[in-house]
C-alpha cells in the first residue's frame, strides 16, 4: 500500500531520477513492510535465507547495499561493474511502458568502475549473500574481453559470495557475441583458471555464474549449456533483457533501442530457463529472472527449473511487497512438494 501511494509521484519523474530517489528511500521502505518469512535454500555451496534476490542493474555501483538488504531479499546482485568508469549511453536511455508493466533500457553499463565500486562496498555493513556482476568496458574489443573480466574477478573476489559473468547485455556493442561457442569457451577457461589461483591465494572458492540472453535458439542453448558443464561453472542466470518487442507493439517508447524487461518477457525468459534445465539436468543450479511481477510468476520459474529467482522491473511496478509475495509463494510451493513426496 505504501509503495502504491508513492508510485504516481515516482512515475511523474524522469525514470533515472525516480530510480535514484527510490534507491535513496529503499532503507525507509524496508522498515515499513512486514518481515519476509524464512525459506532457506542452498545453492552454489551457499546458504540463502530465502530464494528471492535482487537482479543486477538496479544498484550498479553497490552504493545502496544496506538499504536494499533491508527490503528482505535473500541475496543481492550488484553491478554490472567494469574495470574503468564509464558514463554509459546518452540520455534518455530508460523508458517506462506502464501499459505493459515493462521497461526498455539502453543504459550501457554506466558505472563508477572498480575503484569506486569497491569503495562503496567497503562502507557497506551487509554480510549476506552478495553476487557481483562483471562486464567489459564498451571500448574493449571482444578479443581482449577476457582481460577485463579477469581484472574484475581478481579485484572483487574477496568481497563476493559469487561472481556473475555478464555476456548478455544488449547495450554494449558486440557483447552478446561472447556467447558464441569459441569465444565463450576461451572466456570461461580464462576465468576458471584465474578462479582456481585466487582460491589457493585466499583459501576460499568463490562460485562463478554465467548470465545469458533470452534471445537464443536451441542450438545456442545447447552450446552454452555444454560450455557451462565443460568448464564446471557453478550457476547459470536466465535471462537478461530481450531485443524482441512482442507484447509491446504500438505502445509509446516501444520502438526505442535497448533491452526490454518486465511482464512481456516472462514467457520467453521462462522458456529459455526451461530449455537450460532440460539440457543441464540438475547438474548446474539455475537462477530465473525476467518478468516476475507476482508470486505465481516466481513459482512458475521454480517449476521451470530455477533454484533461485531475481527481481528488477517487477519492483518498479509492484514495490517491495513483491519480495514477500514471491518468498511466500515459493515457500508454499516447497511445502507442497515436500508433502507430495512423503
Amino acid at each position: 500500500m505504501l509503495y502504491a501511494l508513492a508510485r504516481p509521484l515516482l512515475f511523474s519523474l524522469d525514470p533515472e531520477t525516480a530510480h535514484r530517489l527510490t534507491l535513496q528511500l529503499a532503507g525507509l521502505l524496508g522498515s515499513a513492510f512486514p518481515a519476509v518469512p524464512p525459506c532457506p535454500v542452498r545453492a552454489m555451496g551457499l546458504d540463502f535465507p530465502n530464494p528471492v534476490g535482487l537482479a543486477a542493474g538496479l544498484d550498479k555501483d553497490a552504493a545502496h547495499v544496506d538499504a536494499l538488504a533491508a527490503l528482505g531479499f535473500g541475496f543481492l546482485e550488484v553491478g554490472t561493474v567494469t574495470p574503468r568508469p564509464q558514463p554509459g549511453n546518452p540520455r534518455p536511455r530508460l523508458f517506462r511502458l506502464p501499459a505493459a508493466d515493462a521497461l526498455i533500457n539502453r543504459l550501457g553499463f554506466n558505472n563508477a568502475g572498480l575503484d569506486g565500486f569497491l569503495e562503496n562496498l567497503a562502507r557497506a555493513r551487509y554480510r549476506g549473500v552478495l553476487g557481483i556482476n562483471i562486464g567489459r568496458n564498451f571500448d574493449t574489443p571482444n578479443e581482449r574481453a577476457a582481460d577485463d573480466y579477469c581484472a574484475c574477478l581478481e579485484r572483487v573476489y574477496e568481497r563476493a559470495s559469487y561472481v556473475a559473468v555478464n555476456v548478455s547485455s544488449p547495450n554494449t556493442t558486440g557483447l552478446r557475441a561472447l556467447q558464441e561457442t569459441q569465444a565463450l569457451d576461451a572466456l570461461l577457461a580464462r576465468l576458471v583458471s584465474l578462479r582456481e589461483r585466487l582460491a589457493d591465494r585466499h583459501g576460499t572458492r568463490v562460485p562463478l555464474a554465467l548470465k545469458v540472453a533470452p534471445d537464443l535458439d536451441a542450438g545456442q542453448i545447447r552450446g552454452i549449456a555444454a560450455a557451462v558443464r565443460r568448464h564446471r561453472f557453478d550457476a547459470l542466470i536466465a535471462t537478461n533483457t530481450t531485443l524482441a518487442r512482442a507484447g509491446v507493439e504500438g505502445l509509446p517508447h516501444a520502438s526505442e533501442q535497448g533491452g526490454l524487461s518486465g511482464a512481456p518477457i516472462r514467457s520467453l525468459a521462462t522458456g529459455v530457463l526451461a530449455a537450460f534445465a532440460s539440457e543441464l539436468k540438475g547438474e548446474v543450479p539455475l537462477i530465473g529472472v525476467g518478468g516476475i511481477l507476482s508470486g505465481a510468476d516466481a513459482a512458475e520459474k521454480r517449476a521451470a527449473g530455477a533454484v533461485l529467482v531475481q527481481l528488477y522491473t517487477g519492483l518498479i511496478y509492484r514495490g517491495p511487497e513483491l519480495i514477500r509475495e514471491c518468498v511466500s509463494a515459493l515457500r508454499e510451493k516447497s511445502r507442497t512438494a515436500s508433502t507430495a513426496s512423503r
